[in-house]
């Protein structure tokens, strides 16, 4: 990413010089939301982070809404894949607890979640956004209700928590979880509750085996 030196001028929309300055704009926001939050993330900011004219972000987004909410699709889609292959590498429900609290300590590293929490809080006082966000939280709960329905399939547990209302709740703690540690700046108390969820999914591990033999 462009930081300092000559500022990008406009160039012809479907040039390589455009593509990159989108591409530059997109992760300039996402850190902006990163680091400085919604409110910080201004027109005027990210185009500095991009290294380019401040008219580039609504030459090609139209507005600084729409440039957040392409920042954002673009962190979702890469911890889409992250998260799907942490699904597929576990075997056991133990393996899934394990593998999110891992993946819950690297977006907290990282500030992968921030970017959607961030974007949450926005929609808060910021009615355009409102159903922009909740439209792209909805695949993320699809895709804890499918993970649920495969890792309990089975297990007793399975006729007593419904995987849409399990998934629903998964998601506002995982959110939850992200936003307290980040106001308090201590993760242990979530990283805690992961072990004790490990500890009831080694449980459920073994009936499901016994199920099985």
């Amino acid at each position: 990413m462009a930081r300092a030196g000559a500022k990008r001028s406009v160039e012809p929309s479907g040039n390589a010089g455009s593509a990159a300055t989108r591409a530059a704009l997109v992760a300039a926001a996402a850190d902006a939301l990163r680091e400085v939050g919604f409110a910080g993330a201004s027109a005027r900011e990210i185009a500095r982070r991009a290294g380019c004219q401040q008219s580039l972000v609504f030459y090609h987004f139209g507005s600084v809404a729409k440039l957040h909410l392409a920042a954002l699709d673009q962190v979702s889609g890469a911890r889409n894949t992250r998260y799907r292959a942490m699904v597929e590498e576990s075997q056991s429900i133990g393996d899934l607890v394990r593998a999110a609290r891992a993946v819950f300590d690297e977006d907290l590293d990282q500030g992968h979640v921030t970017v959607l929490v961030e974007m949450i809080a926005a929609a808060q006082f910021t009615p355009e956004l409102r159903p922009e966000v909740a439209a792209r939280i909805r695949p993320w709960r699809a895709f804890a209700a499918d993970s649920v329905r495969e890792a309990l399939a089975g297990s007793p547990a399975a006729r007593l928590m419904p995987p849409e209302e399990l998934a629903h709740a998964i998601v506002a703690l995982y959110l939850g979880l992200e936003m307290l540690a980040g106001l308090e700046e201590e993760r242990e108390p979530a990283l805690a509750l992961f072990d004790r969820a490990g500890k009831i999914a080694s449980l459920l591990d073994i009936f499901r085996r016994k199920r099985k033999t």
